[in-house]
């Protein structure tokens, strides 16, 4: 028979009223004290590092972890979390097993639960002290690091249950706790493994309950997919497909609205070395805009190519897209259509207002339209920016192509610098590249430049979904010409309290967008910023002002995050700088390209965050002392791939890696990225953990700061695993949130105060 109603009982804690004094009192067998006389069970369960057998054997009879599903349900700063844990027994023996789960500051537990016969279930709260005891036993017996990842947490502890012989077993766990809040902001941690290793897949579905409307929902660990409801009141948010194995703690920050306008906060992290820190600026709008308030009008001009490669499927798929759009335009927008092969042809002299009868004659034109001739991108690109727009609306381009430039002015540098010249409204270039003949950088540039995007349509893809998907996401725009400026006291330009912003300049937000910017600050007292710009068709300005107080180490993602975009901005213009003949015949001689060169290996090793130039740095055999070598090696990568690859196959997939990391809002563990052939690529030799990398030499791990010194082989104090000393050290860095840096198998080489110190952590 199976004990309890596992599913149905379970269910109504997970959705229990919270009454005014506190948070509601479960009906569950729950201790909240630690009694050591009961010995650990067979089989530990530690759903986010993995299950263990308390005599440290690694053995098939350990049960094995086959599915996490975290329910969470937030309403107004009170998260209840239900982990169902799916188990299976690999033997045909019964096992025993309990779990061990840590859990944030000011948890409670709600219930535990299993299915099948066995004592009555309970679970026990350990606050941090009495979990560091349990902590200690545990670690002694296995003699594995990977607990360490979680010292300084308090633990949930669960009474010993069965897993019948080559059967499973599903555990239900239900906690409770307070998010912490700053100002407009809710912050919510689930604790994971930030170990390359983990592999248990987790199924993260979270639904937000909010009096006050949600402005943004963010997260910096892992891709999310959100969904809006009742006014923006609601959202439910799921993890995007194909990330169920990727390991970190999960966080969520809610931001709420202020008054149905912009809202803003920031997240920072402290860094003495370059006197201040790091901060993430986060800011959004209200999912749903009230109904009466004005909206800024688009003006949307597709630019089409119709050279003879775009003849039969393309032509027609472009057709029926470019109609898509010219329907989905509100009443009182405005469009027109150009069309080029190696001359430019025009539907209207200048953007006519969409209605009935222009949407007829658009459709008519574009059904006339043959594929014939050669590309001639210059002309077409500079009478799309040189038309005067619609006043007082969004001039949005949409250029499309599928050739190189072959008619007309052809070089790369020169049309880039027309298209510069020429746009003097400011108008956005969205490009399209259509299969692989196409100069991507020169696409990329276009749209980067101009805040906008490129999009590329590989040739087993379609043209009219790729071009429709992005005009969706231009549907409401909110917030035109943002401009972002940082103020002192006095309410004047401060020059030197941030630097290395990214992005330089925000793109345009639209209807339930967020805008991210990471960057460092100087200086410890509170900064202000001021965004100014065209908000629902008026001008208007915010201002935000932060104090930097809870600037702190547990934010190591805002400092991660802003390395990997710098990175990616600094591989931007060593690419563009393919364009100019003389820089690249020049070679290794040019000084700016040099620089360039060097800051993208010098950030690359320091944060551990590689991409397809710097991956041979992770290399087996890679000495990254011998700094010659090195420079010779990205040198060459850059110029035959970056300067070089102007188009075909792996000349997209650079810009595909670029877009990606330039725009980056949650980390990137695995250092995954697209190979010249488009093959998915991820790096298991670099280990990020918290504010710190890893590079593995052999059995070794080594901190990255001292990876390129050639004394790094030389510890100046060596500390065996599961002695005092160790213990001592693992403390101390949980203290400054970095206890996952022993966490790995093999010796570990890192700095601590200064001190180069090996770890010798035994398999």
């Amino acid at each position: 028979m199976r004990r309890h109603g596992l599913i149905g009982r379970m269910c109504v804690l997970v959705w229990a009223a919270l009454p005014a004094a506190g948070l509601a009192q479960s009906t569950m067998h729950v201790h909240h004290h630690y009694h050591p006389a009961r010995p650990l069970a067979a089989n530990l369960v530690i759903p986010q590092s993995r299950a263990f057998t308390s005599s440290g054997a690694r053995t098939s009879a350990v049960v094995r972890i086959e599915r996490v599903t975290a329910t969470v349900s937030i309403i107004e700063g009170v998260a209840t979390t239900t982990l169902d844990i799916d188990l299976r027994n690999p033997t045909n023996r019964r096992l025993e097993a309990e779990v061990i789960l840590p859990v944030p500051d000011g948890a409670t537990v709600r219930g535990f639960d299993f299915q099948g016969n066995g004592p009555e279930p309970s679970a026990q709260l350990l606050p941090k002290d009495e979990a560091r005891r349990i902590y200690d036993s545990i670690v002694a017996k296995i003699r594995d690091p990977a607990l360490l990842e979680f010292i300084g947490y308090n633990l949930i502890r669960s009474s010993v249950f069965p897993v019948e012989a080559g059967g499973t077993q599903k555990l239900r766990l239900t906690y409770e706790h307070i998010c912490p809040a700053d100002g407009h902001r809710i912050d919510y941690v689930l604790p994971r493994s930030e170990s390359l290793d983990y592999r248990v897949p987790w199924d993260i579905r979270v639904v937000i309950r909010s009096k006050r409307t949600l402005a943004t929902v963010y997260s910096p660990s892992h891709p999310i997919d959100v969904r809006f409801v009742e006014k923006g009141r609601r959202g439910r948010v799921t993890l995007r497909k194909g990330v169920d194995v990727e390991p970190g703690s999960f966080r969520l920050s809610l931001l709420r609205a202020q008054d149905q306008n912009v809202a803003a906060t920031l997240l920072a992290y402290p860094d003495p070395k370059i006197g201040g820190g790091y901060f993430l600026l986060l800011g959004g709008v209200p999912n749903r805009t009230p109904g009466n308030a004005p909206k800024i009008k688009r003006e949307v001009t597709l630019v089409l190519d119709r050279s003879g490669s775009m003849a039969g499927e393309k032509l027609r798929q472009v057709r029926r897209a470019a109609m898509q759009i010219i329907a989905g335009l509100e009443p009182g927008e405005s469009f027109n259509i150009i069309v080029y092969n190696e001359s430019v042809d025009l539907f209207s002299s200048r953007p006519v207002v969409k209605n009935e009868s222009n949407a007829i004659a658009a459709g008519e034109y574009l059904q006339s339209i043959l594929a014939r001739g050669g590309t001639n991108i210059h002309d077409a690109l500079v009478e799309a920016l040189t038309q005067k727009p619609t006043r007082a609306a969004l001039p949005l381009v949409l250029f499309l192509t599928d050739g190189r430039p072959t008619i007309g002015q052809t070089d790369e540098k020169t049309i880039r610098e027309a298209a510069e010249a020429a746009n003097h409204y400011h108008k956005r270039v969205f490009t399209f590249g259509v299969g692989l003949d196409v100069n991507s950088p020169l696409l990329e540039n276009l749209a980067y430049q101009t805040r906008a995007t490129a999009t590329f349509v590989l040739p087993t893809e379609d043209v009219e979904p790729k071009v429709a998907g992005v005009f969706r996401r231009l549907t409401g725009p909110i917030f035109a010409d943002p401009e972002l400026t940082v103020l002192d006291a006095d309410g004047e330009p401060a020059t030197r309290r941030v630097r290395d912003l990214v992005p330089a300049h925000l793109r345009d937000v639209f209807d339930g967008d967020q805008f991210i910017v990471v960057g460092q600050y100087l200086g410890r007292s509170p900064i202000t910023f001021q965004l100014t710009g065209n908000y629902l068709g008026q001008p208007r300005t915010f201002r935000f002002h932060f104090n930097l107080d809870k600037s702190t180490s547990r934010n190591s993602f805002v400092r991660r995050l802003w390395a990997q975009r710098k990175i990616a901005v600094l591989i931007d213009a060593i690419r563009s700088s393919g364009a100019d003949p003389r820089v690249v015949a020049a070679g290794r001689a040019d000084p700016k390209v040099k620089e360039l060169i060097d800051e993208v290996v010098r950030l690359s090793t320091e944060f551990g965050i590689l991409t397809e130039y710097t991956a041979f740095l992770a290399r087996e055999g890679t000495n990254l002392t011998r700094r010659e070598e090195v420079a010779e090696t990205a040198w060459h990568n850059f110029n035959t791939r970056a300067q070089l690859t102007r188009s075909g196959l792996g000349s997209v997939n650079q810009e595909m890696n670029s877009a990606s990391q330039k725009a980056a809002s949650h980390l990137n563990h695995h250092n995954r990225y697209l190979d010249a052939n488009m093959n998915r690529v991820q790096i298991a030799t670099v280990q990020q953990v918290a504010d710190r990398a890893f590079y593995r030499k052999g059995n070794r791990w080594v901190d990255s700061r001292i990876v390129d010194h050639s004394e790094q082989a030389r510890p100046q104090r060596v500390v065996e695993f599961g002695s005092e000393a160790f213990m001592q050290l693992a403390q101390r860095l949980a203290g400054e949130n970095r206890q996952g840096s022993i966490m790995m198998q093999g010796e570990i080489m890192l700095v601590v105060d200064g001190q180069r110190v090996l770890v010798r952590n035994h398999d």
